[in-house]
C-alpha cells in the first residue's frame, strides 16, 4: 500500500501520479489523479494550482490511501469514486453496472437529433446505469421513456441515478430474451439498446480493469451468437415498434455489418454511422412495414 505522510495538496497530487504509473500511461496518470484528489478534497485543479501548500486531513489521508490501494488493484477510478460523467450528467456506478462510455454519448445526440421537437414512446433495452435512458429524458423530457434490464442490482443503480439526476423514468425487470416477457411490454416509437456485444474469446484482449471488474452479464455473448440480442430485439421490434419508429444499436465494429445485414434482412431500411474514431458502431434501423 501506498502510504501518504502529513502532505500538502500538491504532493498527494504528485505521489499518487507517480503510483499510478505503475499501471497507466503518464496521460491518464494525471487525468485519474486529478479526479481522485478533486474527489478527495473538494479542489479542483485549479484551485490546488492556487493554494498548493494546503494539507490534506488524517481523514483525507486515509482515504487517498484507501482510494489508491484499489487503483493499484486495477480497479477503475469510476468504480473507485463511484461515480462516472455521461451527458454532462453525474452517475453513481458500481460492479453491478458497466461504466458509461463516450462513444454512447454520441449513439444519445443521434437519437436526440431523430426525436427533436417530438414526443412518443421510448425503451432503453439493457438500461445497466440508466444513463442512456436518463440522459434522453433530461434533455428532452417530451418523451414517455421505459428502460429494462436483467438485473435487479442495475436497476437498483439506476432508479438511484434518476431520482439523482431528477429524471421520469419508468424501469421493469425483463430479460429481452424471453419472449414471454414482451408481452408486460405496450408498443414504442423508438428502441435504444447498447446490449452485449464482445465475444468471450476476446477476453483475452481486453484491458485487466475492465475483465476483472465490469459485469460479464453486460458484456458478453456467446462466441456462436455474436448477434443473439440484435436480432432478438429486432424481433421485438416487428411487434413492439409502431410503423415508422426506429431502432438504435451501438454496435462491435467487428460485427457492424452484419448487425446491418440482418435487420435489413427482417424488412427494416438501415443507416450505420461512424463514431468520431471512424468505426462503424451506430446503428439505426427503420420499420418500414405494419
Amino acid at each position: 500500500m501506498v502510504v501518504f505522510c502529513s502532505m500538502t495538496i500538491k504532493t498527494a497530487y504528485q505521489q499518487l501520479v507517480l503510483a499510478l504509473f505503475e499501471i497507466y500511461d503518464d496521460r491518464e496518470a494525471a487525468n485519474i489523479a486529478n479526479w481522485v484528489i478533486e474527489a478527495v478534497t473538494g479542489f479542483n485543479k485549479i484551485n490546488r494550482i492556487m493554494h498548493p501548500e494546503i494539507n490534506l486531513s488524517s481523514s483525507q489521508q486515509n482515504l487517498l490511501e484507501n482510494y489508491t490501494a484499489e487503483l493499484l488493484q486495477h480497479k477503475p477510478v469510476q468504480y473507485v469514486l463511484k461515480q462516472a460523467w455521461f451527458c454532462e450528467l453525474q452517475f453513481y456506478v458500481n460492479e453491478s453496472v458497466l461504466i458509461p462510455r463516450p462513444e454512447t454519448e454520441e449513439l444519445v445526440a443521434w437519437i436526440l437529433e431523430d426525436t427533436k421537437g417530438l414526443n412518443g414512446n421510448i425503451i432503453d433495452i439493457g438500461t445497466g446505469s440508466g444513463c442512456i435512458a436518463i440522459a434522453l429524458k433530461i434533455q428532452n423530457p417530451a418523451l414517455n421513456v421505459t428502460a429494462i434490464d436483467i438485473s435487479e442490482k442495475a436497476l437498483e443503480v439506476a432508479e438511484q441515478n434518476a431520482e439523482q439526476n431528477r429524471a421520469d423514468v419508468q424501469f421493469k425487470k425483463i430479460n429481452i430474451l424471453n419472449k414471454e416477457e414482451w408481452a408486460a411490454l405496450p408498443e414504442f416509437d423508438w428502441i435504444v439498446s447498447n446490449p452485449p456485444y464482445i465475444t468471450l474469446h476476446e477476453q483475452n484482449e481486453m484491458p485487466i480493469n475492465v475483465v476483472k471488474y465490469e459485469p460479464h452479464q453486460a458484456l458478453f455473448v456467446p462466441d456462436n451468437e455474436p448477434l443473439i440480442f440484435y436480432t432478438t430485439i429486432a424481433v421485438f421490434a416487428k411487434k413492439h415498434l409502431k410503423k415508422n419508429g426506429c431502432i438504435f444499436f451501438e454496435v462491435h465494429e467487428h460485427f457492424a455489418n452484419a448487425t446491418e445485414q440482418a435487420c435489413i434482412n427482417m424488412g427494416f431500411k438501415t443507416v450505420l454511422r461512424k463514431d468520431m474514431q471512424g468505426k462503424n458502431r451506430m446503428l439505426k434501423a427503420i420499420k418500414c412495414f405494419e
